[in-house]
């Protein structure tokens, strides 16, 4: 990022923070996706909160950004294991932020597993989560109870832009690993499974690049919208993947179990359009299916008699190449630092939230301030 364009995204981001100040004195545990961006995001984090440390998610880490970051902030490695497990979980915030009033930033209900242990047995007090995703928001809503305020901006209008850029992304990663191998999507018998924003944009991409679209969600009322904008449509997994040559994952829950991969048809192209573990059953075919690299970010998975290619071992295929979505990404990150200050301030009791519609146009005010020129 060029000099210029830092100067501008740190005014954006001091003109959101003075906008939307924090309250109590706060630490914030951060996930994030460690693209090059990302560090004015942080530094904004830093100026309403303690930054406790940084989580980077695995599979989307820029080296030269972690480097830098780490000179700035404690960063800690991240897994789903370690918040799987309540007491581990409590014992990584003790050691990390005991005492203390907390805020977890997280990006895909990382903190779901454990959140009731935190919030119950932690030395200090847990005000609440900001959840950035689509998955995240299922794994919270999907809790009995909340026992904190977890405001979700995965449904936020001003998500809309980065969805439908996401989407965009991931065909254009998809186009280049699979055209590393001398193949094109042109004329493919494509499949993507779930039609949310990002599925939409998915759909829609490929088909303007000439592939013939088949869509599948659980929820009828999706299958009713992709078929009024012309899409063909299926009624379940199994008959959607027959005739697939390219499947896109991006349900933001899990789209393929063990027994689904055996519906794809020899020579198919598997992408997903988040983390592996959370899209693809993958773990299940180990011991099953031979697992071959034929390429970079392409694996040939094969038992007797059939066969197939997994993009990016199954993570988010657009992070291959930098999953670059432009400056619209920072309307997102806006509305997470929005709601690490309402948190601070106690605005909200226990359960799901979303921001309010005034703070949101604020936030794009601000935003065609800064990028609109």
């Amino acid at each position: 990022m060029e000099s210029p364009e830092k100067a501008r995204l740190d005014a954006f981001f001091r003109q959101v923070t003075t906008r939307f100040p924090a309250g109590e004195n706060v630490t914030t545990l951060i996930i994030t996706h460690l693209l090059s961006e990302r560090p004015a995001f942080l530094r904004a984090m830093a100026a309403i909160s303690t930054v406790g440390a940084v989580l980077p998610k695995p599979r989307s880490i820029d080296q030269p950004t972690l480097k830098t970051v780490r000179c700035d902030f404690t960063v800690h490695d991240l897994s789903r294991e370690q918040f799987t497990d309540p007491t581990s979980a409590l014992e990584y915030l003790e050691n990390t932020a005991g005492g203390r009033s907390v805020i977890l930033v997280d990006i895909g209900g990382y903190f779901a597993p454990c959140l009731d242990t935190l919030v119950e047995k932690f030395s200090g007090r847990i005000l609440g989560v900001v959840e950035d995703t689509e998955n995240g928001h299922q794994r919270y809503a999907a809790l009995d109870h909340l026992p904190c305020p977890v405001v979700s901006v995965a449904r936020s209008p001003l998500k809309d832009c980065e969805d439908h850029l996401v989407g965009r992304s991931i065909v254009f990663s998809t186009d280049a690993l699979v055209r590393a191998r001398g193949d094109v999507l042109t004329s493919r018998n494509a499949c993507v499974i779930g039609f949310g924003k990002v599925g939409r944009a998915i759909a829609q991409t490929l088909r303007a690049q000439d592939a013939r679209v088949t869509v599948y969600d659980t929820d009828p009322v999706r299958r009713v919208q992709a078929h009024s904008q012309g899409f063909r449509t299926s009624t379940s997994t199994v008959e959607a993947l027959q005739d697939a040559e390219l499947v896109l994952c991006a349900t933001g829950n899990l789209a393929l179990r063990q027994g689904d991969f055996t519906a794809l048809r020899n020579g198919a192209y598997l992408a997903s359009v988040t983390s592996s573990e959370d899209e693809l059953e993958l773990g299940s075919l180990h011991g099953l299916y031979q697992r071959t690299p034929v390429g970079e970010h392409l694996t040939r998975y094969e038992i007797t008699g059939h066969y197939f290619y997994v993009l990016a071992d199954g993570g988010a295929v657009n992070f291959v190449h930098g999953a670059a979505v432009g400056a619209y990404i920072h309307l997102v990150q806006a509305e997470v630092l929005a709601a690490t200050a309402a948190l601070s301030q106690d605005r909200f009791h226990p359960g799901l939230h979303e921001m309010p519609t005034p703070d949101r146009q604020a936030i794009a005010r601000v935003w065609f301030d800064h990028f609109d020129r």
